[in-house]
């Protein structure tokens, strides 16, 4: 499967167009990315509960042409299991409840179908799985564990004790709110999810939390050398790009269109 003249970003920072750019085939992931010491699949470095519910609770409280409610938000290693799980309300149910497994299910889908050299957020698969669509089905694989979604106590969704830690969750979701993490070596190094508002809106708080995380060096995606959300879609539903998302109000289309320059990938700015 492939998409033809996507633009990538180079590690010096410029801008190529690569023909028939294949996405099965797009960078390498060696046991390295994976293994931790002695072997054991372990996080590398990734944020603490505390640091992205700081994060996410920033970001939420910003102008993000949503609806303005609270949000749920997750992070999966790059084995895919589930590192941390947090909300910005004052209880579990302050926020979507069904948001927290969505919120996973984005984390498992960003880290799923991104490669070391090579970002697709969820935003940038709705047009791919649409019938006719370079990625038709794929919204069909991987289904959620509902074994490990539904399990436990309700009061202990979104702690430390959360039951979704340490369990790989599954599931595929092609609506934004779901991004890659990078670190500064360039390292895959798992996934976020986040979901409780407009789909635009989870896209532009997660690449908000994303930026304020430091993990967003990414080396190159389908907008532009990014993993932005591309909102291209025009009225008889196609996709000039092959990989737009709906619109869902100005306000949150502007400013996802500038969050390369209002937060760039890569060092944050002093």
């Amino acid at each position: 499967m492939s998409h033809p003249l996507v633009s990538v970003r180079t590690r010096a920072g410029g801008f190529v167009l690569a023909g028939a750019i294949s996405l099965a085939g797009c960078g390498s992931d060696g046991s390295a990315d994976l293994l931790g010491p002695d072997g054991k699949k372990a996080p590398r470095n990734l944020p603490t509960a505390a640091d992205l519910r700081t994060a996410l609770v920033t970001a939420t409280g910003e102008a993000n042409g949503g609806l303005g409610f609270n949000m749920w938000g997750t992070i999966v290693d790059r084995a895919g299991v589930v590192q941390a799980v947090v909300y910005t309300g004052d209880s579990p149910v302050d926020q979507w409840p069904g948001s927290r497994v969505i919120s996973a299910q984005k984390a498992n889908t960003a880290n799923a179908f991104s490669l070391t050299g090579f970002a697709l957020s969820t935003a940038n698969l709705y047009s791919a799985v649409q019938p006719g669509g370079s990625l038709f089905g794929l919204q069909e694989s991987n289904p959620v564990d509902a074994t490990i979604a539904y399990d436990g106590k309700i009061e202990d969704f979104g702690t430390t004790k959360d039951p979704l830690i340490g369990h790989r969750i599954g599931g595929v979701n092609v609506f934004g709110g779901g991004l890659a993490l990078y670190n500064s070596n360039g390292e895959l190094v798992g996934a976020l999810g986040v979901s409780g508002d407009t789909s635009c809106a989870d896209h532009i708080i997660a690449w908000k939390v994303r930026d304020a995380l430091g993990l967003d060096f990414v080396p190159a995606g389908v907008d532009a050398g990014t993993d932005n959300i591309i909102h291209d879609i025009a009225a008889d539903g196609s996709s000039p790009s092959g990989f737009g998302h709906p619109t869902c109000t100005q306000a949150s289309t502007d400013i996802a269109n500038a969050l390369p320059e209002t937060h760039p990938i890569g060092p944050n700015e002093p």
